[in-house]
């Protein structure tokens, strides 16, 4: 049997899963898969969901063995998989805390921007979209998740610029909510799920419903386009 590269466990009425692959944190189709096994479990109608990576490692984003394989529809699959589990992220009924325990790179710095609240750990590291830089296209799914996130002052900077902010400047650029030390990371992160676990049902689904209404719609319809054309 191999080991889960993203596991669940539970704290009362707060769930955790963390991603842990022992490398970079790539979103594979198996990290995928398992975390999408993962929310399966989690409770939709009270607590609070925490995504954490391994320390010094959120998440490198795709995994880019697949990518540089050359094997298009192995790519158009990851690819596919990994932007509905953001869209699921995103319209999770209960609050979604982001405990960056590092880099949060592309696929990362998307699945932050998925997250309620984003917690970052002190240290040199890196969070950003880096797509212009490696010859990327964002595609419009993860392109609308970054633009509904990111400020307004730093869009063309954080997108089409493709700057890797040190996480303390994430803060600014809209990408991370709060940056505290390694000593305080994990009691920052289940201090603040604490509080959000008690924000009210169904009032909270409701609410964050209408919130991300426009653009949980624009991603679901670019989802359905690219399932279409996948399928040609």
């Amino acid at each position: 049997m191999t080991n889960k590269l993203a596991t669940l466990t539970t704290q009362d009425d707060i769930s955790i899963i963390t991603l842990d692959d022992g490398k970079a944190n790539v979103f594979s189709p198996s990290m995928i898969n398992d975390v999408n096994s993962c929310l399966d479990q989690v409770p939709i109608e009270s607590g609070c969901l925490v995504i954490k990576g391994r320390d010094g490692m959120f998440s490198a984003g795709f995994d880019l063995k697949i990518i540089g394989s050359g094997d298009m529809d192995a790519i158009k699959d990851m690819s596919l998989s990994g932007f509905k589990m953001l869209s699921r992220l995103l319209d999770f009924p209960r609050p979604v805390i982001g405990a960056c325990s590092g880099h949060g790179i592309a696929l990362g710095t998307f699945l932050l921007c998925c997250c309620d609240y984003r917690v970052g750990v002190k240290g040199k590291y890196m969070i950003g979209a880096n797509e212009m830089r490696t010859n990327m296209v964002i595609p419009t799914p993860i392109l609308e998740l970054i633009q509904f996130r990111v400020a307004q002052s730093h869009k063309y900077r954080a997108i089409l610029g493709g700057t890797m902010y040190p996480i303390d400047s994430a803060i600014e650029a809209g990408l991370i909510d709060e940056v505290v030390d390694k000593d305080h990371f994990e009691q920052t992160i289940m201090t603040k799920a604490k509080d959000l676990a008690t924000m009210g049902h169904p009032s909270y689904t409701l609410t964050k419903n209408l919130f991300v209404e426009e653009v949980s719609s624009k991603i679901k319809n670019a989802l359905a386009k690219l399932e279409s054309e996948s399928l040609k």
